[in-house]
C-alpha cells in the first residue's frame, strides 16, 4: 500500500499539478477503484486535496512535512540573507541547489521583479551536467560518482546537444581549480549562470549557489567574486572550515 501511495504522489509533476481520477489512475498505473480508495486515505491525512471540480492536487500537509527536512531547511535559513544580497545586486535569479541522486534539486530561488524566464522551479530537478549549480555539485562529488556520470550518454538541455565526456572532464577540473562554474545558454533566451560550491560542517560539498542573468547584462568577472563570497559566507554559517580562495585553491 505504501508503494502505491507513493506512486499516486509521483503522478504529479510541474506539468501535471492537477489530475482527474482517470488521469491519476493512468499516470500511476493503479486501477481506478484502487486509486479512488488510496486517494481518499491520502486526502484524510492531508497529502492530497480535491477541488469542487473533482480534480486532485498535492495537499499542504506534504509541504509541511517536507519543510522539516534538515538538508533543505537548515541550509535555507543560513543561505537566504546572502541570497537576498545577490538578488538585490543582480535583480535577476539566485538559485540554491543540492544533489539528489543523479540530479540537482533546487531548494530555493529568489527572483527580482522582471527577471528573465528560467526553466527550473523550487522543488524542481536540474541536470548535473548542463546547469551551473549542477556542474558545481558534480565537480565536487565523489570520483566514483563522477566516473559513473561520465560513462553515461549525456545531452545538454534544452539544446539537446551531445556532451563530450572529455570536454566535461576538463570543465569539472577547471571548476575545482577556480571554485566557480560559468556557463552560457542560448535557449530559451541567452543567459549566463555563475555558480560556486557551498560546504557543510564536514567540509564536503553541501550545495551550490548561482546567479542567472541575461547575457547582455552579464559581467562574469564581477559576478564571480560576488557569488564566491556569498557561497563562502554560507559555508561558514554551516560550520565549514574549508573555503575556496580567489584562485580556486582550498584553504582551512
Amino acid at each position: 500500500m505504501v508503494d502505491r501511495a507513493f506512486a499516486l504522489l509521483a503522478a504529479f509533476d510541474a506539468g501535471h499539478r492537477s489530475l482527474s481520477l482517470g488521469e491519476l489512475s493512468r499516470r500511476s498505473g493503479i486501477p481506478t477503484s484502487s486509486t479512488l480508495r488510496l486517494a481518499g486515505r491520502l486526502m484524510a491525512w492531508g497529502a492530497l486535496e480535491r477541488g469542487t471540480d473533482g480534480r486532485f492536487t498535492v495537499g499542504l500537509r506534504l509541504w509541511e512535512v517536507a519543510s522539516l527536512a534538515p538538508r533543505g531547511q537548515g541550509l535555507k535559513q543560513v543561505a537566504l540573507p546572502f541570497m537576498g544580497d545577490l538578488e538585490e545586486v543582480t535583480r535577476q535569479h539566485v538559485l540554491l541547489a543540492v544533489r539528489e541522486g543523479n540530479e540537482a534539486l533546487m531548494v530555493e530561488r529568489l527572483s527580482g521583479h522582471g527577471a528573465m524566464e528560467v526553466l527550473y522551479r523550487v522543488g524542481g530537478r536540474l541536470p548535473l551536467h548542463s546547469t551551473g549549480v549542477g556542474l558545481v555539485l558534480l565537480a565536487y562529488a565523489e570520483s566514483d560518482f563522477q566516473e559513473e556520470m561520465l560513462a553515461q550518454p549525456l545531452v545538454h538541455l534544452p539544446e539537446k546537444v551531445a556532451v563530450s565526456p572529455a570536454a566535461l572532464r576538463r570543465t569539472l577540473s577547471e571548476i575545482r581549480r577556480e571554485g566557480l562554474a560559468t556557463i552560457r545558454r542560448r535557449s530559451p533566451q541567452p543567459l549566463v549562470s555563475v555558480a560556486a560550491p557551498v560546504f557543510g560542517a564536514d567540509d564536503k560539498i553541501a550545495a551550490a549557489l548561482s546567479v542567472v542573468v541575461p547575457e547582455e547584462n552579464a559581467e562574469p568577472r564581477l559576478l564571480g567574486p560576488a557569488v564566491r563570497t556569498a557561497a563562502r559566507s554560507i559555508s561558514r554559517g554551516l560550520g565549514a572550515r574549508r573555503s575556496i580562495g580567489h584562485t580556486g585553491t582550498t584553504s582551512s
